[in-house]
């Protein structure tokens, strides 16, 4: 097998913010496998807040030995985006060695659309008023807080879009007293999902209070050992194959949280087509889906995937699977 790496970038149509902070550009790596005959695709997005970085991710990759499996793999390399590039393109891989998409692989039905939220980055209340408004016709908002002024922000986009359902993430941003003042107003607002409230390692106030808001682990849940340290915390597991390493734990992710009682939402970095196509796999049946992030680009891949009024579409063979 012979592995290449290149790093890409996107632009994004808009400056996108988080409580974490601002970006102009989404920088990816891209995997290609290829076995002689058939060649495969990937796409990672390195996490700073996960201590990666695209040459780290890139060592990571180049550490891999001259031949392995896909089940192999597991075990080479930690959960993270190196392993989620690398799994993505073998699945990839063996699809077209086989002729067959990656789905009839699975022994699944084939994928149909999700409806997907958009994303609007953190701004002052008055922009995120006037975005919110221009895209009120979509199906789910999902919005950006996590600072301790989030109030205005949240009523302006109720404001904006009165009528259309809205997540919330704070990416970590608040504090516990900040979310206990929060909460009551979050579901006065018609919110139906928070995502990581609290920085991760600090949420054991969540097991102590009443949730009649679903509360969603992001940066708190990576993998399936993340299980057990959320447990009686969190009523959704945001599923994302950069933090879980690939489709192949993340589908294992999925079994067991179901197993166990949360709702799933699969998630995504910003990153393009072919880091979501194989996430449109995963989501089909997710109580909610995040899977924007070509929304997010003023430029994506060739063969790019379909969005539309039924959401984001399976991708064609051509782009990945």
């Amino acid at each position: 097998m012979q592995i290449t790496v290149t790093p890409d970038i996107f632009r994004l149509a808009e400056v996108f913010t988080i409580s974490r902070g601002s970006r102009t550009e989404a920088k990816v790596l891209t995997v290609r496998i290829t076995d002689g005959d058939h060649a495969g695709w990937g796409e990672c997005v390195p996490y700073a807040r996960y201590g990666e970085s695209l040459e780290s991710v890139a060592d990571e990759i180049a550490s891999l030995p001259e031949v392995f499996t896909r089940d192999e793999l597991q075990g080479l390399l930690p959960a993270g985006a190196a392993r989620n590039a690398v799994d993505c393109a073998l699945w990839d891989m063996e699809a077209k060695r086989a002729g067959s998409r990656v789905w009839d692989l699975m022994g699944l039905p084939a994928p149909g659309p999700m409806i997907t939220a958009y994303t609007l980055s953190l701004a002052e209340p008055e922009t995120m008023r006037a975005q919110a408004a221009k895209n009120a016709h979509r199906p789910l908002l999902k919005i950006k807080l996590g600072t301790p002024d989030d109030m205005a922000r949240l009523a302006a986009v109720r404001a904006g879009a009165p009528d259309t359902p809205i997540i919330v993430d704070a990416n970590e941003g608040w504090t516990a007293e900040i979310y206990k003042d929060l909460a009551p107003h979050l579901i006065r607002m018609g919110v139906k999902l928070v995502e990581q409230p609290l920085p991760a390692g600090a949420d054991e106030m969540l097991a102590e209070i009443e949730r009649p808001l679903p509360v969603c682990a992001d940066e708190s849940c990576h993998d399936r050992h993340s299980l057990a340290e959320i447990a009686g915390k969190y009523d959704f597991v945001n599923i994302k194959l950069d933090k879980t390493g690939g489709l192949t734990e993340a589908l294992a992710l999925r079994s067991m949280a179901q197993v166990q009682g949360y709702g799933v939402m699969v998630g995504c970095m910003v990153g393009s087509s072919l880091a979501m196509a194989p996430a449109v796999l995963l989501a089909q049946g997710a109580g909610f889906t995040d899977l924007d992030g070509p929304l997010l680009l003023a430029e994506d891949r060739e063969n790019a995937l379909r969005y539309d009024e039924a959401g984001v579409h399976p991708p064609a063979a051509a782009l990945w699977g």
